[in-house]
Parts: structure tokens; sequence; C-alpha cells
């Protein structure tokens, strides 16, 4: 096979050879939308030195995330890092501002401030009417990628994420095995009604019981606003007045403080816990058995796609850019 020249280059771009010259031998001069062009048709066709050629026009890429104080969204941060090493090339900018669930209207103007220096958005936000609104006002240069948890707006590009009701209805047929047949009440507890994928993961598990494991009962669906301490208060509270608890399906935050809170009740009382995500925290009380099974959604990896997924929005990477359905995984103590 005949090696790849800058002629053949030129011809695929639409562009002369000086151009595609000036771009590979990184003279500067060029557009940004035709170096983007040029760089797409040389690794299209395997220009060797095209690896080596990093475009000059930086991609400021907005994320937003919560503080690292949450340990789901500490792991979505190490994986926009990772994905940030990984393709240090592409010269992509990510600048990750933190959010406060609590406070859509300060979500809303973080996002309309970053419309005026973002050339892409990456986020795990509410799916409040405010937030919503801003995001459907973002130029349409502006592609939105949702990742973990999906919001219905209208231009979003691409969710990157789990199917949360499938999730729930795991998380579901878990809790029915480990209190078995003898049944009971469960408590879930969930970080935001304003948050779908919380909503779904509570809805599949509720379904699930109903259909295989009616001896079960949801006694509950509470929101704990993602505070760990309201999470620990809330099962504290449930399992001294219901004697019937037998189990608690935690959907956010919090899993330490509602192991600790309940620990005297669990000494004379079986109460199984099943949460999400593998957080080096989570391992030490699966291993020790103070929980009784973890659902992983990999969130490194999962902001790592959606960082990729960015990064073919706006021309970086070959490839068709659009949703991506991520795998769960499920941990028991023996798992680790």
């Amino acid at each position: 096979m005949a090696k790849v020249t800058l002629e053949d280059v030129a011809r695929a771009a639409g562009v002369s050879l000086a151009t595609v010259d000036r771009v590979v031998n990184r003279r500067g001069g060029v557009s940004a939308d035709k170096e983007a062009a040029i760089l797409a048709a040389a690794r299209r066709l395997g220009l060797d030195r095209i690896l080596r050629v990093t475009p000059t026009a930086a991609k400021r890429i907005a994320v937003l995330i919560q503080p690292p104080s949450n340990p789901f969204h500490a792991q979505l941060r190490q994986g926009i890092e990772q994905a940030r090493a990984i393709h240090r090339d592409l010269n992509l900018l990510f600048q990750i501002e933190r959010i406060d669930p609590a406070q859509p209207d300060r979500i809303a103007a973080q996002i309309a401030r970053a419309a005026a220096w973002a050339d892409g958005m990456i986020l795990t936000v509410p799916a409040a009417p405010q937030i919503v609104a801003a995001l459907e006002a973002l130029p349409p240069r502006i592609p939105v990628v949702t990742m973990a948890d999906d919001v219905p707006a209208r231009g979003r590009a691409a969710f990157v994420g789990p199917d949360d009701r499938q999730s729930g209805r795991v998380a579901g047929d878990l809790m029915g095995f480990l209190v078995g047949q003898g049944g009971g009440d469960t408590l879930v507890l969930i970080g935001r009604f304003d948050m779908p994928g919380h909503g779904a993961r509570s809805g599949g598990f509720i379904d699930v019981l109903a259909e295989r494991h009616p001896a079960l009962r949801v006694a509950d669906v509470l929101e704990t606003h993602e505070d760990k301490a309201t999470a620990a208060a809330m099962a504290l509270r449930a399992a001294r007045m219901n004697p019937d608890l037998r189990g608690i399906y935690l959907c956010t935050t919090g899993c330490s403080e509602l192991v600790a809170a309940l620990a005297p009740i669990r000494q004379t009382r079986s109460i199984a816990i099943v949460t999400h995500e593998q957080t080096p925290e989570h391992r030490l009380m699966l291993k020790a058995r103070k929980v009784q099974a973890i659902i992983d959604q990999r969130p490194v990896l999962e902001a790592r796609l959606a960082a990729e997924t960015m990064a073919r929005l706006i021309g970086r990477l070959e490839g068709a850019a659009g949703s991506i359905a991520t795998e769960i995984q499920i941990l028991m103590p023996e798992s680790v």
C-alpha cells in the first residue's frame, strides 16, 4: 500500500498543499476550522506524522460537577483528569466548576456564564426547570454531553451513563434475595427527586419487588438532598420506628455515616444495605460485611467516555459521536 502523503491529505481536506504543510509543521496562520478538517483527513488517511501534531487552537470544555466531598463526583473528576492525560495532544482545556445541586438558580447562572467562553459542556446536574432552560438557551455551537444522570433538554447532544431503571431493578432483586422469603420492609433513600436517574433507580427497585419479591415492601422513598448526615438520620429514625425494617437501598452519598448510625441496631436485627459505587471506603465496608452489595457504574470510565464523546463532537477525535449506554457491575463481599 502506498504511503500517505501531504498531497493526499490536501486533496481529502479540499485545501492547498501549502496549507497542509503549515498545519503539519506547526507554522500557524491557518483557521481553526481548516486546521480541524486537515487533522481529521490526516487521521482518517493514516498519515504517520499527524499523530505527533497538536491542534494549535485550544478548545475549552466546561465541566460542571459536585465537589470531591461527594465520592461519586470525585471519581467523575478523576475520569476527566484521565481523559486530559490520555488525549493531551488534542489541546482540550477542561475547566471543572463545582456546583451545589441544592442551588439550581446558581447552576443556571454558571451555565449562562460558561456560554461566553466554552466550546463544549459536560455536566451532571439536576433537571430543575431553570437548569433545563439555561441549557436550552445555549447557542447551537456549544454541544452538551450529560454523564451519569441525563437532563431532558433540547439540544443535548449525548448522554453517557447507565440505564438507571435497570440498575434499580438489579438492586431490588439483590435486596429480595438478601432479605429472603421472610420479607419485611425496605427504605429507599435517594439524593434528589429532580435527578432523573435517582427517580429511575427507585422506580426500578419498587417495580421488581412487586413483581418478584412481594413479601418485601417499600416502606418509604425519602430525599436526602445528597447530605450525608441527613441520610444517616433518616435511616436511623426509620429503623427505630419500624421493627419490620429489613433493608435499605441507598441511591446516594452517605453510606459510611448511615452504617455507623445503624451499627447498634444491626447488632440485634439484620438490616441489609445495598448501595452504589465502588469507592475505597465502600470496598472496606463491603469486605467487612457492613454493606451487603454494591452496584458500580464505573464513573471514572464514564467520565472519560464523556470527554471522548465531546472530543468527537467538536472534531478533535474521529468517529461517530452519540450517547453511550455504560454497563454496571455487581460487587459482593467475596468480590473484594
